[in-house]
């Protein structure tokens, strides 16, 4: 049996209570020293006001529940996030939480990659420093973007 996860709409005024989350997330990025994620990851727990609890249902094994079926989105949101980060902590000591290395770029990631050596966000990232690394290495070479 498939357990379906509800998916709430987002509304026009949802969107700032986004962008505050955000940036609230930021924080926990923005550091690779352990203490200040941590704090920056709790500080994340108690915003999103979670109470995480085990279940079992619909014939699945136990798992973690982080915010009832009734919240809202952003609530559901926040209290994924914050938990999900909390377990990346805890589990790898922040050593997978990184930002984007290409200049242009200011995303965050969690490091997924079997060897944790990820330095970007995505591979296109990845591909378009490496490109313009070797351009500027060729004679009167210039940092030219291969694409926008």
């Amino acid at each position: 049996m498939v357990h379906e996860i509800r998916r709430p709409a987002v509304v026009d005024p949802d969107v700032d209570g986004f962008r505050d989350w955000r940036d609230q997330l930021a924080r926990v990025f923005g550091s690779t020293d352990a203490a200040e994620q941590c704090s920056a990851v709790n500080d994340l727990l108690v915003a999103a006001t979670i109470r995480p609890w085990v279940t079992t249902h619909d014939g699945l094994q136990p798992h973690l529940h982080f915010v009832p079926d009734s919240a809202d989105v952003i609530s559901r949101v926040k209290a994924v996030t914050a938990g999900g980060l909390a377990f990346v902590l805890c589990w790898e000591g922040g050593a997978r939480l990184g930002r984007c290395l290409r200049p242009e770029c200011s995303r965050a990631y969690v490091d997924t990659s079997r060897n944790g050596r990820r330095r970007y966000c995505t591979a296109r990232c990845g591909n378009t420093e490496a490109v313009m690394r070797h351009r500027s290495r060729q004679p009167g070479g210039k940092r030219q973007r291969p694409f926008p």
